[in-house]
Formats: structure tokens, sequence, C-alpha cells
């Protein structure tokens, strides 16, 4: 390490160095910017599916139009109303079992994204991390548009949207475990859950970006409902491509320089990934990922965290147009606008989980404790959300927020603790393997929820919130070894505190869970 010079007299050197820190603050912002709008584009494109359910299933036809003209989320279109093909449902999807056949796609979908998420996070540690995000979203925005090419090829073959959903899945799997790794590459550890909780807000603005561009595009087609986000996310891909900073050493800053900027260490500035200069860091294999403290309990509670926040993601519109609310059904493109309430309270909860998380150090205690929450509140909505649209809103607003703020909890922070483990000895590349395989697990839930709403969907909807309320306690029980290691932990310090043995530093909680 350089020795630390005092930066406050205007020498040459010192002059440089503010400028390179200067440069490194400017670099800092232009990586969040174009991940977080990255990774919204990514989760517009998967959003466009939910809206459009509606009109692919012939019980669309049965459901009247908003009469709440007063209030923005209630307004109607009237050319909604007059568009023939949106009346008649698609086939293949509407014959009897089209709402089954939509579940199927989606699991087709997600399934895929969960397999090809541990292939892209293991290869995302060993190639240019810009190529891998540009070709999985240009991929990603052409199958999207075929989907929807779908609807002007008047194309009624249930494989073709099957296989064309299976590859969007693979080429979507690249978008997490690289974003992550990027940004890990810049940011330092200090307020890691709160600079991450803000940062994931790019998830609820996608959703609630692809609800409000796939609801407005069903007047003129559902077709425009997938095209218009692929091409978004195509071009988003190409910003990628010719302006992202993948890493300070890919741009010629080394770390001498941008660490050397104060007699105390910026953590904010510090690099996550900071590994050994002496030695060139070996990628991590899958396996040695796994037995990383604190991996495979994350993993499995966001197998059933995302499992909730999936079947809310791909089917909140769908139960929105399929229930009346204050005994009035809502349109198709009226229940997808008003579903983003939902993602507006993740973006609520992601932002709280994490200051929460740092403000106690307890990232598996905030997780568990949101999921517990997470029940009654599920509950609640089944039960009188349908009682008026201001029951509705508020509900929906609080599980959004209970549901999402542990997914982005583990997803975020969480997944850069694991990936910067104090076992992996500085190994800097284990972060995009480590966040593939937490994150790939959840997918794997995510896939099975809305296939299984699908299914029971078709029966009772009373059924699938159970279905909610049963995964969100399991989610919090498989926390319950490293909640009790935090508390522990905690409670041994108060006590040599109390005891005036002196102050005892809380290690992090993957740290002392062996």
């Amino acid at each position: 390490m350089a020795p630390v010079h005092d930066l406050g007299t205007n020498t040459p050197r010192n002059k440089s160095i503010r400028k390179t820190v200067f440069s490194f603050k400017t670099y800092q912002a232009i990586v969040l910017l174009l991940t977080f709008f990255a990774y919204a584009s990514y989760h517009a494109t998967r959003k466009t599916t939910s809206i459009v359910k509606g009109v692919l299933d012939p019980r669309t036809t049965e459901l009247g139009f908003s009469p709440w003209t007063r209030s923005y989320f209630l307004k109607t279109q009237q050319q909604e109303q007059q568009h023939s093909k949106l009346q008649n449902g698609w086939a293949p999807f509407d014959g009897v079992d089209g709402t089954a056949m939509l579940g199927e796609i989606d699991v087709a979908f997600l399934a895929m994204y969960s397999l090809g998420m541990y292939f892209t996070g293991h290869l995302g540690d060993r190639v240019d991390l810009r190529i891998l995000l540009t070709v999985g979203m240009v991929g990603t925005g052409l199958f999207t548009t075929l989907f929807g090419a779908g609807y002007w090829l008047n194309i009624h073959s249930f494989y073709y949207f099957l296989v064309v959903q299976l590859l969007a899945g693979v080429l979507q799997s690249t978008g997490w475990p690289s974003v992550v790794a990027v940004v890990g590459n810049w940011f330092g550890k200090s307020k890691r859950g709160l600079i991450m909780g803000i940062w994931n807000a790019h998830t609820s603005v996608g959703n609630i970006a692809g609800s409000l561009i796939a609801s407005a595009c069903l007047s003129y087609g559902w077709g425009w409902s997938f095209a218009v986000p692929g091409i978004l996310i195509t071009f988003v891909g190409l910003m990628i491509f010719f302006f992202l900073p993948v890493s300070p050493e890919a741009i010629g800053i080394e770390k001498e320089e941008y660490l050397l900027k104060s007699p105390e260490k910026d953590k904010m500035t510090e690099p996550l990934l900071e590994g050994k200069p002496d030695k060139e860091d070996k990628a991590i294999s899958f396996f040695a990922a796994w037995r990383i403290p604190g991996v495979a309990p994350f993993a499995l509670c966001l197998f059933f965290s995302k499992l909730v926040a999936y079947t809310f993601l791909y089917w909140l519109p769908f139960y929105i147009s399929d229930t009346a609310i204050d005994g009035e059904f809502l349109s198709d493109s009226t229940a997808g606008t008003l579903s983003t309430l939902f993602d507006v309270g993740g973006v609520i909860g992601g932002i709280l989980a994490g200051h929460i998380s740092d403000r106690f150090d307890a990232r598996a205690l905030t997780a568990a404790c949101f999921m517990y929450c997470a029940i009654p509140a599920i509950y609640l909505y089944r039960i009188y959300g349908s009682a008026s649209l201001y029951w509705n809103i508020a509900l929906m607003l609080v599980n959004g927020m209970l549901v999402n703020g542990p997914y982005a909890l583990i997803t975020t922070a969480v997944s850069a603790d694991l990936g910067t483990h104090s076992s992996l000895d500085g190994n800097s590349r284990a972060l995009a393997t480590v966040t593939a395989i937490i994150d790939g697990t959840g997918s794997i839930g995510a896939a099975i929820g809305p296939l299984l709403t699908g299914y029971i969907s078709a029966k009772s909807w009373g059924a699938v919130f159970i279905m909610l309320m049963g995964a969100a306690l399991v989610a919090g029980l498989l926390l319950t070894r490293l909640v009790v290691a935090e508390l522990s932990t905690k409670l041994e310090s108060v006590k040599l505190k109390t005891a005036g043995t002196g102050s005892l530093s809380e290690p992090n909680l993957v740290a002392h869970v062996v």
C-alpha cells in the first residue's frame, strides 16, 4: 500500500490524486446508471407476459371495464373495448386449458432462466462482462420481439411461443450476475445494504415501466406490448457495449491511485473486490461456491421468496382483472396499470430492508422478519383486497414492500457479502458465481410458483394464497440458524460491554456462521 499523503496541499501530486478521485466518482455514477437501466430493461421485457395474459386467455371476454373514470389508475381505453382481437382471445390460449398453457410458458421461461443462471454466472467470472451483457440484452430484445411477432404473422402454434420463451430465458440469465459483478468492482463495503437497496429499485422500475408500456400498447394489438420493450432493451444493450466501464482496471485506473485519497480510506470508493496484487486470482468452482458459509441457506430462502414474488409478478394483473373489486371488474389494461403499485411497494421495501440490515448489521434477521410479516399481509390482501379499490391499493403496497424487501436484500447486499467472504482469501473472481448460485436457485422457485398458480387458480384463488403464505413461512424458517447466530453474537457483545471488558467487534453474519 502506498504511503498516505496530505491531500490538502496543492502540490502537483495531490492535484493529480484529486483529479483521479473525481474521475473515479464520475465513473461510479456512470456504472450505477447504466447497470440500473440495463436490468430495468430486462425486467420490463419479463413483465409484458403478465399484462397480455388476460388478452390471450378467453376469460377476458367475460370481464367488464372500469367504471371509476375519475382515478388515473382506473382510466379506461375506449380503443381497447373496440378492438375485436382483444375480445376473442388468441389461439391456442382460447381453449379450456388456456390458463394452464400460459403457466407452462412461464415455467419454461423461468426454468431456462434459472438453469442458465448457473452457467452464465460461472461464465461471468471468466469473460468480459460488457460483452456478456450486450449479447444477453440484444438477444433478449430479439426473442421478446419474436414473441410479439406471432400477432402480426398470425401464429397459433403453442410450441412456437414455448420455444421463443425458452431461448429468451437463457439470454435473460446473463443479466443479474453481470450487473452485480460490475457494481461490485466499483463500490465499497460501507452502507452496502442501503446503496444496493436503492440501486435494486431497477427491478421494480422495470416492472412498472413494462406494465405501463404493455398496457398502453394493448389498444394497438398485443404484439406491440412485446415489440416495444424488445426494441428498448436492444437500445440499452448497445449503450452498455459502447459506454460501460466494467472495472477501474479496465479503463486504466490503478488501485494505488484511487485508494490513496485521504488519511482514512473511503469505504464508499474502496472496491468490493480487492484481490491480492501479487498473484492472479483464479475463478472459483461451482461446488466451492456452494461451500461458502451462508450460501446454501440464503439460496434456499430465496427459492421460496422468489416463488412468492414471481407469482405476484406474473399473475397479479390477471388476478385483479379476474376478481370483482367492490362488485366491479376491471379491464386488462387497468388491472395491469394498477398492479404496478405492488412494485412501488417493492422499491420502498428494498430500500427499507437494506437500511435496517445496515443499521443493525443483521441481514438474516431483517430478511426473516420481512418474510414472517408478509404472511398476514398476504392473507389480508386475499380477504379484504376486493372490499374496495382503496383497500386493494393499500394492501398491495404493503405486500410489495414485505415480499420484495428480502428478495432485494438477498440478491444484492447478501450476495455481495457472500461473494467477498473472508474464506475466499481476497479472491476477486467469485462474486458472479456466488450471485448466480443464489439467484439461480431462487429462480427455480420463481418458475414453480407461476406454474402451480396456472393450475391452482383455475380451481381456487384461495388455494393460491395459501401456497404463498406457506412459502413465506418456509423462507423465514430457512434462515433460523443464521438469525440465531446473529442474535447470539449481539447478545455476547452486549454482555461483554456490560461487564466492562470492552466492546466486541461484530463480524459480518456470514463470517461467523460455520
